[in-house]
């Protein structure tokens, strides 16, 4: 309460204001100006209740739930006959106790059933289910339990795609199957709530939400985009989805890092917008069928942009071309490829991705770099699942003979008959061979070792130590910092750049 002395000074110094009157001529603006103050003000409520911490997790849980799987699967394994623990082997009494045993034993097959869990979700109401190849590889027997009680059928596998470790099953219901759609994962934020669902340690049906950690992970896969949550995922979870909170599929879940065994925070979702190209493909083809344009490629760095002379490491840069598609086109090595069908390509995952994605068959535009110009070339693309890579296989070097000469910290020697074939190279194979390496010198440090062979220097094949010091000069002359070497080992190529600096 106020100090009396307060109020009465209030009272007596308060002056009565009368009440504005507005001109009645201006309450139409004055309403429409109060009416979009207020919804105004409330967009930022509205947004906040929209993307903000959800009040409870229950309703989308019991929307989703039906739609999600238990998966258990059964393989038999063969198990080989071992000797008897308490019988030495030899001893004169080994055939007498292993009657024994066998007998007490009985004729029992040598084999076992392996069981295994995960989880899964339906797509559709007619049974196709979504879940990891890894959950159902090589099983005998896959088993679907549905949620809350309805019934356990058998599943039988459409196709699978060990690439994105996705797999998609069906199984034949009596009735319509609850079922879930994909969203898209691409508008999907760092920060975005988002629900686990599946079966944990083979506890049964269970939830568990968190936010998206992290966007475009990259495990071991070629074409990996997976999406990290917090969402708690353990064994048992593999193969569930993992959803937005309009209850659309954004991601399957895959995989944890993990010290333990258990959840830490750390786990990994396959985007939806990966799984659904495999899914259709899966559906239709029972099998995936990804574009390939045949060439050996690797990123731009910093180095190789300096001794290219370019801006940029935006790009795939071509380091081998075997026969298939892109050598028909006339795609050489050393270029580098800027636009992939009207798509600019960052780096050579991204060129992967969208080539990927591309159709079999597809009549694409790639925008090559060639000796500073840029040409437009034509692919007709093949299909990655039908290429069948060659190995050229090198033996692992013999030692070298010790003479030539030391360039960049390299002692080098010309091609001989002798060093083809004690480096297992083809009868054509041409450059200098690395005897030695200094290992404080930036060769070493850029990778190169005894054995490698460098084919070109400046773009330009070598086949003498005087071809590769005149292209040395010319870099220096020229002011750049660095040359651009082209270097095999065992038939694979890639570029390095070195520097020329005295």
């Amino acid at each position: 309460m106020l100090p009396e002395e307060f109020t009465k000074e209030a009272q007596v110094t308060a002056e009565v204001r009368p009440i504005p009157v507005f001109n009645r001529a201006l309450w139409p603006q004055a309403f429409f100006a109060l009416v979009l103050a207020v919804a105004l003000a409330l967009v930022p409520a509205m947004r906040a209740e929209a993307r903000g911490v959800p009040e409870s997790f229950a309703d989308l849980a019991e929307q989703v739930s039906p739609a999600v799987v238990n998966i258990t699967t059964s393989t038999l394994i063969a198990q080989e006959t071992q000797p008897h623990p308490m019988v030495p082997e030899g001893s004169p009494f080994e055939d007498f106790f292993r009657d024994f045993f066998d007998n007490e034993r009985g004729d029992q097959p040598r084999s076992r059933r392996s069981s295994a869990l995960g989880s899964g979700f339906v797509i559709s109401e007619d049974g196709f289910i979504v879940t990891n190849n890894h959950v159902i590889d090589g099983a005998d027997e896959i088993l679907v339990e549905f949620y809350n009680g309805r019934g356990t059928l058998t599943a039988e596998v459409i196709g699978t795609d060990p690439n994105t470790d996705i797999a998609l099953l069906k199984v034949e219901p009596e009735e319509a199957l609850p079922f879930v759609s994909f969203g898209d994962s691409d508008v999907m934020r760092v920060g975005d709530w988002v629900m686990a669902v599946g079966n944990p340690l083979g506890q049964g049906f269970s939830v568990s939400a968190g936010i998206i950690s992290a966007r475009g992970r990259e495990l071991s896969g070629t074409y990996d985009d997976f999406i990290q949550t917090d969402a708690a995922i353990n064994r048992g979870n593999s193969g569930g989805p993992l959803f937005n909170m309009g209850g659309e599929v954004i991601g399957v879940n895959t995989a944890i890092l993990s010290p333990t065994g258990g959840s830490i925070g750390i786990g990994f979702s396959m985007a939806s917008n990966v799984v659904t190209k495999v899914v259709d493909q899966l559906k239709e083809f029972g099998e995936t069928r990804r574009g390939w344009l045949g060439v050996r490629i690797q990123d731009m760095t910093e180095d190789l942009a300096d001794a290219m002379e370019l801006d940029s490491t935006a790009g795939a840069l071509v380091t081998d071309v075997p026969d298939g598609p892109a050598k028909d086109a006339g795609i050489e090595p050393g270029d580098l490829i800027l636009s992939f069908d009207g798509q600019d390509v960052p780096d050579t995952r991204g060129l992967v991705r969208i080539v990927g994605d591309a159709p079999v068959g597809k009549t694409v535009r790639v925008v090559v770099l060639r000796d500073g110009e840029t040409q437009t070339l034509r692919v007709t693309l093949g299909r990655r699942e039908d290429a069948v890579a060659s190995d050229d296989g090198g033996q692992p070097p013999a030692p070298p003979a010790p003479e030539e000469k030391t360039v960049l910290g390299m002692e080098i020697a010309e091609m001989t008959d002798t060093l083809r074939e004690e480096l297992g190279l083809d009868a054509n194979a041409n450059g200098l061979v690395i005897l030695t390496i200094d290992e404080a010198s930036e060769a070493w440090e850029k990778g190169l070792r005894a054995g490698d062979v460098i084919e070109e220097a400046a773009q330009s094949r070598v086949t003498s130590i005087g071809d590769f010091e005149d292209k040395i000069a010319e870099a220096r002359d020229g002011g750049r910092q660095s040359v651009l070497l082209l270097v095999r080992r065992a038939g694979d190529p890639r570029f390095v750049a070195l520097s020329v600096a005295e």
